[in-house]
């Protein structure tokens, strides 16, 4: 299904009654959810409950039965979505610098053949919100697991997004990172008004940093003001097990990882 562009409205997004069947298997059934404008959103819930699918049928990716409207900003053009993911799968090795992939989808030559003003400009620009100024001559594989969370924050922040989509953004971040990380995240929600949709494992990321929540497990547990919702009762019925509220509680989807600080 297409999504559709709504008149300037307060919510971002609006889910109605979205279902996915992948292959046999239903992975979402009848998930509604409508975040707000300028709203920094959680998404948490076990591995395999469809959180990930969620973030891939608002970009269109899986097919859906439902409905997903995207806001319109107040020019009358509807919101635009960027999708920061969990890792950049690349060779280390290669000769690919920051400039490089940033400037590739802002301009139409190969950028081996050079930087159009107005993409290397955008580019400096965006890596100087994320903390990466000086970086665009760097090479990828010389960048920290911290560090590389930032570029591709910054690639998504060239498109200019409204909504910002996040899959487990810190996963395999050390501490201070994954702070430096969450707290750039709140800057720029304040600054710009995004509206962000974080899936996270991690509930002190979701207690400290994150305005609502979405308790999913295949289907809508329970949804609302995130300290209200994270109760002891509704984490232990989420996840069918005792769940504190500060540290790791599972795997992303798909990928079996080990959840220790690095």
């Amino acid at each position: 299904m297409k999504t559709i562009a709504e008149p300037a409205t307060d919510f971002a997004l609006r889910i109605q009654n979205v279902s996915v069947t992948l292959g046999e298997t239903q992975v979402l059934t009848n998930v509604s959810f409508e975040p707000a404008v300028g709203q920094l959103n959680a998404i948490i819930g076990p591995n395999g409950a469809g959180k990930t699918t969620l973030l891939r049928a608002i970009l269109g990716l899986v097919p859906y039965t439902g409905t997903i409207r995207v806001g319109q900003a107040s020019t009358g053009r509807p919101l635009r979505i960027a999708y920061v993911p969990q890792r950049l799968d690349f060779d280390r090795g290669m000769p690919m610098s920051v400039y490089d992939l940033l400037c590739g989808g802002l301009q139409r030559r190969p950028v081996w053949l050079g930087y159009s003003r107005k993409a290397r400009r955008m580019a400096e620009q965006c890596l100087a919100r994320v903390g990466g100024g000086g970086w665009g001559d760097r090479r990828l594989g010389t960048l920290s697991g911290g560090e590389l969370q930032r570029v591709l924050l910054a690639l998504a922040l060239t498109t200019e997004p409204d909504i910002l989509l996040l899959d487990e953004p810190v996963s395999g971040v050390d501490i201070a990172g994954e702070e430096l990380f969450c707290d750039l995240l709140g800057s720029l929600q304040k600054e710009g008004r995004y509206t962000m949709l974080l899936v996270s494992h991690d509930l002190s990321i979701v207690t400290q940093h994150t305005q609502y929540v979405l308790c999913l497990n295949q289907t809508v547990q329970c949804q609302g003001a995130t300290v209200e919702t994270l109760t002891a009762d509704n984490l232990k019925a989420l996840y069918r097990q005792d769940a504190a509220l500060y540290g790791h509680t599972g795997e992303h989807e798909g990928h079996a990882h080990d959840h220790k600080h690095q």
